[in-house]
């Protein structure tokens, strides 16, 4: 498995930006298909944003227009820029790291809240 730590989230206000980062560990990132998912209080973890190994990107339609997902392999890292967040954004964020069947791994969530 991959280890993934998460980090930039925190309380913005609406209208605000936020750039969520994720660090996997090893050296297969280049390999690894990546992707974000958020969990609200309440709610079921839903898809954010993803991106294949070889940089192809899909997000929600709650999303698109306002956060872009990107990876930067030199870096084994993937980002998620989230611009004119809105109080619904507001959730745990999480990376997932897929590989075929073989690795399935998350990392331990970031806080986002959008509040005014």
């Amino acid at each position: 498995q991959v280890h993934l730590v998460e980090s930039g989230g925190g309380l913005v206000q609406p209208g605000g930006s936020l750039r969520l980062s994720c660090a996997a560990s090893g050296s297969i990132f280049r390999s690894l298909a990546m992707a974000w998912y958020r969990q609200a209080p309440g709610k079921e973890r839903e898809l954010v944003a993803s991106i294949t190994s070889g940089g192809s990107t899909n997000h929600a339609d709650s999303v698109k227009g306002r956060f872009t997902i990107s990876r930067d392999n030199a870096k084994n890292t993937v980002y998620l820029q989230m611009n004119s967040l809105k109080p619904e954004d507001t959730a745990v964020y999480y990376c997932n790291a897929r590989w075929g069947t073989m690795i399935d791994s998350w990392g331990q969530g970031t806080q986002v809240a959008v509040a005014s």
